[in-house]
């Protein structure tokens, strides 16, 4: 049974391409919470030998997206209300670090790195597109990290971003005003750019504490 209509992909980097594709239909929502992925169908989808699937699911499952059930196969993961808090928390861990890293001199660039996420968070907010925004949202932090030059912080964000993602589901957001999501990030944005250190790092923190909460009242039973 195909679970995704997935197109064939190039034989060059096959495993990877894969890969990039699963990660894409799990943060969408594509592939929901506890999918089971089978190899033969998704080697038929893709128009490719087993072999790359099966690697691309591994590195899947070695960066906590899939995971294995002995008997049983692999599995797009489900996540939890501490799933929830635990992700936060780690996200606070490394994007403080990444902050950390700007303030001692990469102010200017990240500032500028931040405008182009900053600018389309605004206009997806006005014309009250809620999956515009989370996409926005998430290139926002991503460029962040980036900003910091730490190729380490990068890919331990990665998968975090992406599980942010799967959390808010189709939520898409958690801000019943859109504008409000926009500006908390401007505010933000400002602060790295020319605030003083100790409100930015306050700021961030803030926001990764006030998306818990969010999060958490949204996935509460009532």
């Amino acid at each position: 049974m195909s679970v995704l209509d997935f197109e064939p992909v190039n034989q060059q980097s096959t495993a990877e391409m894969i890969a990039d594709r699963l990660r894409e239909a799990i943060m969408r929502g594509s592939l929901e919470p506890g999918t089971q992925l089978g190899e033969a169908d998704l080697a038929a989808q893709f128009a490719v030998s087993r072999g790359p699937v099966r690697e691309a699911m591994q590195r899947l499952v070695s960066e906590g997206l899939l995971h294995s059930i002995r008997n049983r196969g692999i599995f797009v993961i489900d996540l939890t209300v501490d799933d929830v808090v635990d992700i936060y928390r780690a996200r606070t861990a490394i994007e403080s670090g990444a902050l950390a890293l700007i303030l001692d001199g990469r102010r200017d660039i990240a500032y500028a790195a931040l405008e182009p996420s900053v600018a389309d968070m605004c206009a997806q907010a006005e014309g009250g597109d809620a999956v515009g925004v989370s996409d926005a949202d998430q290139a926002f932090h991503e460029a962040l990290v980036e900003a910091a030059a730490s190729p380490r912080l990068v890919r331990a964000a990665r998968t975090l971003l992406i599980e942010t993602r799967m959390c808010l589901g189709a939520l898409q957001t958690t801000y019943p005003d859109l504008c409000e999501q926009a500006d908390e990030h401007v505010r933000l944005r400002e602060a790295i750019g020319s605030g003083p250190v100790r409100h930015a790092r306050a700021l961030l923190v803030e926001h990764m504490d006030d998306a818990v909460h969010r999060l958490c009242g949204q996935h509460s039973p009532g």
